[in-house]
């Protein structure tokens, strides 16, 4: 099995992440000044207001800056559990926390993500740090997609964005926990260990030393790649006329597509999409929950950050599967129940 296959191929899972010092040097230098030009163009902002400049650049610096300010937190939670699974859990332990089976591991693992209030942003180096330390892939990707769409803070927010309409909210932790399961147990049958390749492990410090150094390595990493999918994610808002969506709300079928799509290039928030789906006026409440569905598991930023934890040939691949999948549960589950 693939789970199998990648989880012996990682020697001493009680160690600090570490790469070559050649390379190190060049990603860290490199990521580190994205994430630096992050923090630049938020600076920047406070003391450019006045000046007035295209109105599309305009929109797009609101975009860029909206999406980062909104991760940024949560990336930051995420680097930190990363962190203390590395440096305080023993490995053993969450061997033993999940059944080896993925046909009970995964399950287990999904419905598991209500316990963590973070986004996307969040369950990214978590589940990177824990298949390093030994969790089946299939599960810990499971935790990865449920986490940001089914905890308290998402489905309490959901509730407020759509008052009166307990249903929707029933609908979302659904299609969203299908969604994870599914994909868990897909990628135990067809993940390939070729297909993931998070950072491999290697001998380095313990204990608060382990922590510090893999909080460090952690967010410069997770925060480069959140850098490129804002700006991703800034440029198709732009890009997308307005206008455009309109003619597809009315369109039978279509507009549950459209609004899926949408949610991949907002890149929005996963406890900010429902506030902006119930503004969405004109699409039907099926293709609103499609966009609460896909959002948290498949967005611009959200494919950057698997593609810099994972890999590409990971990341395109999982991000169309889940795509597929969430769309397919959202559609029937909304035919279900609302």
């Amino acid at each position: 099995m693939a789970d199998e296959t990648t989880v012996e191929a990682r020697p001493n899972p009680d160690a600090v992440p570490t790469a070559p010092a050649g390379r190190a040097r060049l990603r860290g230098g490199s990521l580190g000044a994205l994430v630096a030009g992050m923090l630049a163009v938020l600076v920047g902002r406070r003391f450019l207001d006045g000046w007035t400049g295209p109105a599309w650049l305009e929109a797009w610096g609101a975009v860029f800056v909206a999406v980062c300010v909104q991760a940024l937190p949560f990336l930051l939670l995420g680097v930190v559990l990363s962190a203390a699974i590395a440096a305080f859990v023993p490995a053993r332990l969450l061997e033993r926390a999940l059944p080896r089976n993925p046909l009970l591991a995964v399950p287990i693992a999904g419905a598991a993500g209500v316990v963590l209030p973070g986004c996307e942003c969040a369950s990214v180096p978590v589940a990177g740090r824990l298949i390093a330390r030994g969790v089946a892939p299939a599960a810990a990707l499971a935790f990865l997609l449920s986490s940001p769409a089914i905890n308290p803070v998402v489905l309490v927010a959901t509730a407020v964005a759509f008052r009166g309409q307990p249903e929707l909210v029933a609908a979302r932790f659904i299609a969203s926990l299908a969604t994870a399961v599914v994909m868990g147990l897909l990628w135990s049958r067809f993940g390939r260990p070729e297909w993931l390749r998070p950072r491999v492990p290697s001998d380095g410090p313990t204990g608060r030393a382990a922590f510090r150094a893999s909080l460090e390595h952690d967010f410069l990493h997770a925060g480069g790649f959140l850098v490129i999918g804002g700006m991703t994610a800034a440029t198709l808002n732009v890009a997308v006329p307005r206008g455009l969506l309109k003619d597809l709300a009315g369109l039978p079928g279509v507009s549950v597509l459209v609004l899926a799509v949408l949610a991949v290039l907002l890149a929005v928030c996963s406890e900010a999409d429902a506030f902006v789906a119930a503004g969405l006026s004109g699409f039907s409440t099926t293709a609103k929950l499609a966009f609460m569905v896909v959002g948290p598991m498949v967005d611009a930023k959200l494919i950057a950050l698997q593609a810099g934890t994972f890999g590409r040939a990971f990341a395109w691949r999982f991000s169309a599967a889940t795509f597929a999948v969430a769309v397919t549960a959202a559609a029937l589950t909304g035919w279900w129940l609302l």
